[in-house]
Order: C-alpha cells, then structure tokens, then sequence
C-alpha cells in the first residue's frame, strides 16, 4: 500500500501484471495479431534478404518462423518494458499513446542493433540489392525491418484496443 492509500484506507492501485483482463488481453488478443502481421511481413520482405535466392525451401521456411518467433518475443518484451515504464494499471487506466511509443521504441531499437549484429559483426544474414537501406555511418540499416517496428506494434496495439471495445460492447448488449 502507498502512504496516501494507508492514510484514505483504499486499496492499493491494480497493477497490469495483477489484472486478469490486462493479461487476457495481451495473450488472447495482442501476442496472436502481433504474430500474425510479422509473420506476414517477413514472407513479404523475403526478396529483400539474399536467403531469398540463395536457400531452398526448408531453409526459408525455417528463416520465417525463426524470425517470426523472434519478433513475437522482441514485440512481447518491448510491451512488457511500456508497461513497467508507464507504471500500467489495469488496461482500462492504460495510456495508449504513450505504451505504443515506447513499444516502437524499443522493437526498432533492438531491431537496429539486431540488424547491425546480424549482418555486419556476426554476418549471418545480409540484405539483397531490393533492400532499401538507411545509412548510419558505415552501416547500411535495413529499412524494411525498420517500418516494420515503427509500423506493427502500434498498429496491432490499435487493432487489438478496437477489437476489446467491441468485444466490451457486445457483451454489454447481451442479456444475462
């Protein structure tokens, strides 16, 4: 309990991790349409990466879920962080805007160091001559992989809001 909780008698605060509507959300409805746009996105980008024209089948389709998986662990930390960070309550007190920013923040500054990893230190992937790269300093940033982390959070964090309202709403008008 907080100081002015112990002095008002109330009950301390419910916290996003405390919330059985907040992690339902997250499991059922964010992590799942998160998965989905990734997964999305990295058969769309394929071209733009040399394992594209240089792997079989089974190799890309490993290249995909890995990536895929990846991103949904990335996608769930960089939320988890958001929350901490905005000391979330339960998903109703939620500050939208500023738990979507910092979930972009984070994925697409782990995705440039990722990259940076990936295909200068570690060379263990490397884009092909459709990638459109940013420049930053020596290093040639992806910026597919970049949209994708300035794009899917907020977007699948919208998505999934819509998706609660109405799920809200419609078991509001259902009879008892």
């Amino acid at each position: 309990m907080t100081a002015k909780n112990e002095m008002s008698g109330g009950a301390a605060p419910m916290r996003w991790y405390g919330d059985r509507a907040t992690l339902s959300f997250i499991v059922l409805r964010y992590i799942p349409l998160f998965a989905a746009l990734n997964l999305l996105w990295e058969i769309a980008q394929l071209p733009l990466y040399t394992l594209w024209t240089d792997s079989n089948p089974p190799q890309i389709a490993f290249a995909v879920a890995h990536c895929t998986l990846g991103d949904v662990a990335i996608g769930g930390a960089a939320l988890i962080v958001a929350l901490v960070i905005t000391r979330a309550g339960s998903i109703e007190t939620w500050r939208w805007g500023r738990i979507a920013a910092i979930t972009t923040l984070m994925g697409a500054g782990y995705t440039a160091y990722s990259e940076w990893m990936n295909t200068v230190a570690l060379q263990s992937w490397s884009y092909s001559k459709l990638m459109p790269v940013l420049q930053v300093g020596e290093f040639a940033l992806g910026a597919s992989p970049l949209l994708q982390w300035l794009l899917i959070p907020a977007i699948t964090l919208w998505l999934a809001r819509v998706t609660l309202s109405r799920a809200t709403l419609d078991s509001a008008d259902s009879p008892p």
